[in-house]
């Protein structure tokens, strides 16, 4: 096979340090890797030691005309699989959710159809600011994928959220995203459709909580983000699949190049389900809750000083379940179980019960839902895959690989 190559860009931070040991993670497994530089980055490491681990040149003016007659900038993004800005600094996020290109890097940014992963790595008041999460919206908008950076101890004193994850989870993310990096469309051009190892196929993902009403002010919800639904939606697309994400409500942006049905009710959710089909893979991934009431109130239900209300719960459909018995039943049918205790046991009996082939198991009782990192148990009828834990972009990107192996076997 081809080595996988990418394009590393350092921007000026702090953790940018960092950015060396990563190198030397992915050469140590045959990933080529050539870097760039920004003018800041160089106040923080030197292009000798890049260029010392990297083995090849280090760019950084696109004005050089040595640089340019050796490679031009433009070919620098197209020779690589996947670009990785490592450390992300709020003013590179900034510049690339603006479209401005006034350096080499950003011009890269600009003029590459290469899939991007962004490592962002800033203060946690700069990671809070409302410009910066404007501008990861943006760029999640546009197709990048974010990495989340990890809370602690920062080195300007403070503590919180906005320290680049470690080199090994980085590295991580990295390899998920070299097992299915596709070249994103270019608007207007004969690969708009798409292309990749599912062009063609169509994915079915369900994403987020379902809000089941008690009166017109009241409902029976979970806690479920939607993100890693989100996730496997967009690493589906960026593979070439055809996706339609039926989401529970959420406020996450709606990823590149999928179709997106929102919904609110477990039935809605299943009507809305049963209407995609046919689809060769369906991820059941959102938190259907198990009850509704039996009837919800027309107006608000007001306290009295008597006894406190009582509430009739109805059992919903089950529409995992309901797809593993559907004529139209797809040909990957995937569930996804959240627990608190017996994981492994418990996602045994789903799978057998459900009629699905997979059932992704993971463990809730923590941060899980909300949060940006998972650890899960891949359960088939050949026996259990455990994954460390991982961001949740990373799994979906693993999923998806698992899912194009699946189907390469059909």
């Amino acid at each position: 096979m081809t080595p996988k190559r990418i394009l590393l860009i350092v921007s000026g931070g702090i953790a940018a340090y960092k950015a060396l040991e990563l190198v030397r993670l992915l050469r140590r497994e045959d990933i080529s890797v050539r870097a760039v530089m920004t003018e800041s980055a160089r106040s923080f490491v030197t292009p000798l030691s890049l260029g010392v681990l990297t083995g090849d040149q280090v760019y950084g003016n696109m004005f050089d005309l040595k640089e340019e007659s050796e490679i031009g900038h433009i070919q620098l993004s197209r020779e690589a699989d996947l670009i990785v800005i490592c450390p992300a600094t709020a003013n590179i996020l900034a510049k690339m959710a603006a479209g401005i290109a006034d350096d080499l890097a950003t011009t890269l940014l600009l003029a590459t159809d290469t899939p991007v992963l962004a490592v962002p790595a800033m203060n946690v008041r700069m990671w809070h600011h409302p410009a910066t999460q404007r501008n990861l919206a943006q760029l999640r908008a546009d197709g990048i994928t974010i990495m989340e950076p990890d809370s602690g101890g920062m080195a300007c004193g403070e503590w919180g959220k906005g320290r680049l994850p470690e080199p090994e989870v980085v590295a991580a993310e990295i390899r998920a995203m070299l097992g299915q990096a596709t070249k994103l469309p270019v608007p207007g051009s004969a690969s708009d459709a798409g292309t990749g190892p599912l062009t063609g196929r169509h994915v079915l993902v369900t994403a987020g909580p379902t809000h089941e009403p008690i009166d017109p002010v009241r409902y029976i919800a979970n806690r479920s983000s939607g993100k890693q639904g989100f996730a496997i939606a967009r690493a589906a697309a960026d593979a070439g699949a055809r996706v339609t994400l039926v989401s529970g409500p959420v406020t996450l942006p709606t990823p590149r190049g999928v179709t997106r049905i929102d919904v609110e009710t477990a039935r809605e959710m299943q009507a809305a389900v049963e209407s995609a089909l046919p689809a060769d893979v369906a991820f059941m991934v959102a938190a259907v809750a198990d009850w509704r009431t039996g009837d919800a109130a027309p107006q608000k239900i007001k306290k009295s000083g008597d006894a406190p209300a009582q509430l009739t719960l109805v059992e919903n459909p089950d529409i995992l379940a309901g797809l593993g018995r559907h004529p139209r039943r797809p040909a990957l049918l995937i569930g996804f179980a959240a627990e608190t205790q017996k994981v492994e046991a418990h996602a045994q009996a789903k799978l057998a019960r459900k009629g699905a082939d997979w059932i992704v198991a993971n463990d809730v009782s923590g941060d899980v839902m909300g949060g940006d990192a998972n650890a899960v148990h891949i359960v088939t009828a050949q026996g259990i895959e455990t994954w460390d834990r991982l961001p949740k972009d990373a799994v979906a990107s693993r999923l998806i690989g698992k899912v194009i192996d699946a189907l390469a076997a059909y």
